[in-house]
């Protein structure tokens, strides 16, 4: 007898492993380290009396991930995720120590060099999304990324619960909380290096009591391959707006005549769109397919753009699209590019040179121009997400055959 039945049809009642677990805490560790450091390194540089040069760090960081995705890629590929998911934890460690030496004793060029050894460390450990769906089953893995995305959520919020420690820890040292914060994302970084330690990768991946899933193969690929090239225009196209019109839309709010506290809520809704609603994406892509996740990304992404040039209440709004297009896009390519572990740091070094490029030329644009060109360019390159939709074939059948 033969029975159809989609390939990633949903495994009812599966339960992630103690190891996915670890996974999941590493991850959230990750994003607190992120948040208490580079996401507030414009303020150090700007302490540090360079204001002019407050975006000079963000550009480090993202080009420093860059180029060291794909090596990073490269030597899970050879020598297995764990030992590479370690090792960046591990560098971005020593990387935010000696961000804070440098912040602390007042030397950019020592600052400098601590947020691009972080940042070639994001380009690393940022992969263990692949880990993570490798170790599951087809049917599950958009809502495990789901659950991975929400554990950042958490990572984030228990960085901002320890500002009052940081402040009084700040004071002791004469500086300021966000170079102490460098500190703290040395030792989430350290504890997340010890959490992956401890996770064991597993052979195959973890059954459902419904689908008996066949072992994932990971191989070497290329970007020409057609399975590669689609998912990754998706997810390079989604990180590179989201990171521009995430940084240079605040710029834009703060010339609008928006004090710090407004500008703080815009960042914070955004992240909630990014992060918050990965229990309901990640199931839904698990259900429909990429392709769902490419449409309505780019449609997303598309209103996120053109609702960015309005004022008022349309501000929060753009940016809670933003986030969310950006979580639909990404889990859905990255979900595709599971199996594909040669190319994904390729992908992702792709992603961080789009988001390079683009707060470079956005805000060269801004200067010139004004906003209003920058977001309909952005308006028109979140269309690109369509075309991989377009080349993204239906859910796939597998054909089962049993003795009758």
């Amino acid at each position: 007898m033969i029975t159809l039945r989609p390939a990633d049809a949903p495994v009812v009642g599966f339960r992630p492993s103690a190891g996915l677990v670890l996974l999941f805490l590493a991850q959230a560790l990750a994003t607190g380290a992120t948040t208490a450091s580079t996401v507030l390194a414009s303020l150090v540089m700007s302490g540090l009396g360079q204001e002019g040069l407050a975006g000079l760090p963000s550009t480090v960081v993202t080009l420093a991930a860059a180029l060291s995705a794909g090596l990073f890629g490269a030597f899970m590929l050879r020598l297995g995720r764990r030992p590479g998911l370690v090792s960046a934890y591990l560098l971005g460690a020593a990387g935010a120590v000696l961000g804070f030496v440098g912040a602390w004793q007042r030397s950019i060029p020592v600052f400098l060099l601590g947020a691009a050894l972080v940042g070639a460390a994001q380009g690393g450990y940022q992969q263990a999304r692949y880990a993570v769906a490798e170790s599951v089953p087809e049917g599950v893995r958009g809502a495990v990324l789901g659950v991975m995305m929400l554990a950042s959520v958490v990572g984030s919020a228990g960085t901002g619960a320890l500002s009052g420690p940081l402040m009084a820890f700040a004071a002791r040292l004469d500086t300021s909380s966000e170079v102490t914060g460098w500190l703290l994302a040395a030792g989430f970084l350290l504890l997340g290096a010890g959490l992956t330690l401890l996770w064991k990768p597993t052979a195959q991946p973890e059954s459902g009591p419904v689908i008996q899933p066949s072992s994932i193969q990971l191989r070497a690929a290329t970007l020409s391959d057609p399975t590669v090239r689609w998912p990754a225009l998706a997810v390079a196209t989604s990180q590179g707006l989201m990171v521009t019109l995430m940084s240079l839309t605040p710029l834009r709010a703060h010339h609008m005549g928006m004090g710090h506290a407004q500008v703080a809520g815009l960042v914070t809704v955004h992240i909630a769109g990014m992060f918050g609603f990965g229990w309901l994406t990640g199931p839904l892509l698990d259900r429909l397919g990429s392709r769902f996740g490419y449409v309505s990304g780019a449609a997303l992404l598309l209103a996120a753009a053109l609702t960015a040039l309005l004022s008022g209440a349309w501000l929060p709004g753009s940016m809670f699209l933003l986030g969310l297009g950006w979580n639909l896009c990404y889990v859905a390519g990255s979900k595709a590019l599971t199996g594909f572990a040669g190319v994904q740091g390729k992908v992702d070094a792709l992603g961080y040179l789009a988001a390079g490029v683009g707060t470079l030329v956005g805000g060269a644009v801004i200067a010139r121009w004004g906003f209003a060109p920058l977001s309909l360019t952005c308006a028109v390159l979140a269309l690109l997400p369509l075309l991989s939709a377009l080349k993204t074939g239906g859910k796939r059948l597998e054909v089962a055959t049993a003795a009758d």
